[in-house]
This record gives structure tokens, sequence and C-alpha cells, in this order.
């Protein structure tokens, strides 16, 4: 498969299966301007469309993460004849798509977090479904500082950790390091700056290995029942189960098991 060409967002295929998306404004601290957030959207479109790809790595270029918004695209657009109000709506629109087409992506997403993850850049931390984390990396939401309420970060954030820390996170701005993000569940691993995309490829190639059809399955069915009551929830997951059962590879993977050998995935 071709790596993409993409200046703001590159992506490189491995033939196991795992793509890798980097966010490539290292000098504007990777923020998320109207165009990344454009590239990264289409991007994700892409992916979903590709059977070929099992796993997603999102990773970004230079010493930070990403510093959300773009600001100074933002304080531009003040002089726009409406203040920049259609300008604000599009950009907040376009953000909250991507990180719900994260979420709806059918392929698991890992952030490899090398840096400093701000503001929106923590929020799609927050929207990945797994994140490892260089020991240097840190975790901010500090729109307080500039007085602006993080407030669409806190839909990811509250989602990926405790009510309590995440408010904490949003009302005071205070950075927190990689093993507290760890510990709060922000983030799954966190390792040497050395061994970071390593780690975050190894966890890629381990899930790559598995039935891509029961992962999506799995994926979908995990984020559609934290949203309903547990009746409803048991109610899902069981016919989503069910149908799991009567795929191809619930059927390939469970001979395989009794009979002590490794399984054939045909991904259906």
């Amino acid at each position: 498969m071709p790596d993409g060409t993409n200046p703001l967002l590159l992506r490189q295929d491995s033939e196991t299966g795992v793509t890798r998306l980097t966010l490539n404004r290292p000098d504007s601290r990777n923020s998320l301007s109207f165009a990344m957030l454009g590239a990264l959207q289409h991007a994700l479109e892409e992916i979903a469309r590709d059977a070929r790809v099992r796993v997603v790595v999102l990773a970004a270029a230079g010493p930070v993460f990403c510093a959300g918004h773009d600001l100074r695209e933002i304080t531009a657009h003040r002089n726009d004849e409406d203040a920049g109000r259609g300008f604000f709506e599009a950009a907040m629109q376009r953000c909250a798509t991507v990180m719900q087409a994260i979420v709806a992506l059918p392929q698991p997403v890992i952030a490899e977090v090398q840096g400093i993850a701000t503001a929106a850049g923590c929020q799609m931390v927050a929207s990945c479904d797994l994140a490892v984390a260089s020991e240097a990396a840190k975790f901010c939401t500090p729109g307080v500082d500039i007085g602006l309420f993080c407030s669409t970060p806190a839909v990811a954030l509250s989602r990926a950790i405790a009510a309590k820390p995440a408010l904490e996170m949003l009302l005071t701005g205070a950075m927190v390091p990689a093993a507290e993000a760890q510990r709060l569940g922000l983030v799954n691993r966190v390792v040497p700056a050395a061994e970071l995309t390593a780690e975050a490829l190894a966890l890629a190639g381990q899930i790559a290995t598995r039935s891509a059809h029961a992962v999506r399955l799995g994926k979908a069915a995990f984020h559609r029942q934290r949203g309903l009551p547990l009746d409803q929830a048991y109610a899902h997951c069981a016919a989503v189960m069910t149908e799991n059962l009567l795929a191809e590879d619930a059927a390939e993977g469970i001979g395989a098991f009794l009979a002590k050998r490794s399984p054939v995935w045909q991904d259906r």
C-alpha cells in the first residue's frame, strides 16, 4: 500500500494492516487548523472504506502532539463581517465531526503521544480508543487560562475519565503528567520516549492479528452500549454476540481453539 502525500497529514500503510497517520504541522505545534481538520476527516473517511486497514496509529511530528485549535487562525477571523461567528461555528462543527469519526471508525485508533496534548489535542487523545504516551507527554485543557472554557474537549474527556478529575482539568487548566494521565485512565501505557513508536506499533500489531470482523463488531458495540441503560446495553450486546457467533471467523476461531491450531481469518 502506498504512503500518503498530504503535507499536513502523512499516511503510511504497512503490510500488516497498521496505518500510521502523522500530524505534520510541527512549526504550528500541530494545531488543528480548518485545513488540518479537513485532512483528518478525509483520511478517516478513506480508512473507513479500506478493508486492508486493521488498526490506525495517530502520531505527530515534532515535540508537541497537538496544541488544539489554531488560535492565530481563529483570531484572524475576528475581522470577518460577523466577527468570526460563521467561521467559529464551522470550525467547531468540523472538529466535532472528526472526533466522532475517530470513535465511529470501524478500526481501532491508538494515539501515540510523544509530547504535550492540550485543549482539542487532549480531546483527540480522549477520543481515540487507546493511547500510548511517552514519559515526557503531558495533557491539559487550558482554555480557562485564556477566557475560553474547553467545552467541546469536555465531551471526550468526560467520557474517557471520571467526572471529578475531568472537571478539575477543565476548571484549572493544570498540566497532567503522563503517569497521572495513565492513573486517571486517559492513556493505557507510558513508556520511555525512545520506545514510544515501537510500543504503539507493537500494540497495533497485536490487535491487527485478530479477526478484523470481530474487532469491528466489538468496537462499535462497546461504544454503543456505553450510552445505554444496563438492560438495553445487555440486549444490544447479546444481539451483537449472536451475529458474531454466526460469522465465519467465529466458527474458525472456536474450531481452531478446540483443535489447538492457529486460526486463519477470513475477516467475515
